[in-house]
């Protein structure tokens, strides 16, 4: 369906306010334009027949303009915030928006209210768009997630990011941040899970598989691993396994779905062969060997340590 052509961008393009119809001239005559939609009181959206077009992010930002003292929180912030793992309800189409308790939960069409006490550092904005801080969403999404998907979550935000690639320097958060956090917000739902994935949380975890790895092998009762910590293996060879047990040389990968690509092969064989020169072992571990609770997994890398006199206590 077509929107008024006279139209400026991005009101165009994206959903808008009333507000910013009005102050870019915009007259009642073009805002009912039977191409406009209106989800909800105040807010147009162009191309009403197709709002997934624009993404999550334009379409929640009106809301959070048209009502005071509103942030997109919970699942939402969620998604915007490109958590890993799952989240039990974000893949609902309800926008998620937090106010502070000492204002009306927002209450239209479409949308999730939520009402809480927030500090001032807690709402922040992400491309022009307020929302919960990673930590903040990180607390609120607790109660409907596992300790082990919080570990997840956690270890995703207190990684030391590689400045060459992804130019940042600083972790999203630190420990002592997540523990402020729920300092802060005593007897939150979800708040014991929260701290027990706290303690459980490491730094030096480099995706979502490997957290998850490091968790079913601590799980079983094998020894925690030193994560993606460089070895010298000989005169100027040095590799970064994902997970390490330096005192039986037994370094553990995971393979990705990259791994299967041509180049990515060939630098495989050659970092096996490093380890076998340098005496330790090299377990690999794929997708298919975390299904069923990583069982599979886990028994190729409690062989490896066995092998190398390690033993159960």
């Amino acid at each position: 369906m077509k929107v008024p052509r006279s139209l400026p961008e991005p009101l165009a393009v994206l959903p808008f306010t009333l507000k910013e119809a009005a102050d870019a001239g915009i007259t009642e005559r073009q805002l009912r334009h039977q191409g406009l939609g209106r989800p909800t009181r105040g807010v147009r959206v162009p191309r009403a027949d197709d709002v997934a077009v624009y993404g999550l992010a334009p379409n929640i930002r009106p809301y959070t303009q048209v009502t005071e003292f509103a942030a997109a929180s919970h699942a939402s912030a969620f998604l915007l915030w490109q958590f890993p793992g799952f989240l039990p309800g974000s893949d609902d189409p309800l926008i998620h928006i937090s106010r502070p308790d000492t204002v009306a939960i927002m209450r239209r069409p479409g949308v999730k209210g939520h009402r809480g006490q927030f500090f001032a550092d807690e709402i922040v904005t992400l491309n022009g768009l307020l929302i919960t801080s990673r930590a903040r969403t990180w607390l609120d999404c607790a109660r409907k997630m596992s300790i082990d998907e919080l570990t997840v979550v956690a270890d995703h935000m207190l990684r030391i990011p590689r400045p060459d690639f992804e130019g940042r320097s600083e972790p999203y958060a630190t420990p002592a941040d997540l523990a402020e956090m729920l300092d802060r917000h005593k007897g939150t739902p979800g708040i014991q899970k929260a701290r027990l994935a706290l303690e459980q949380a490491r730094i030096g975890s480099d995706s979502a598989p490997e957290t998850k790895l490091r968790l079913a092998l601590e799980n079983r009762g094998l020894p925690e691993p030193r994560l993606n910590v460089p070895v010298l293996l000989g005169a100027g060879v040095v590799r970064q396994p994902d997970l390490a047990y330096p005192e039986q040389k037994v370094a553990v990968e995971y393979d990705g779905e990259g791994h299967s690509e041509t180049a990515q092969i060939v630098r495989d064989i050659a970092r096996e062969e490093d380890f076998a020169r340098a005496g330790w072992l090299l377990v690999r571990i794929s997708k298919r060997h975390m299904e069923n609770e990583a069982r599979a997994a886990v028994a190729k890398v409690r062989s490896a340590l066995m092998n190398r006199g390690w033993s159960p206590n």
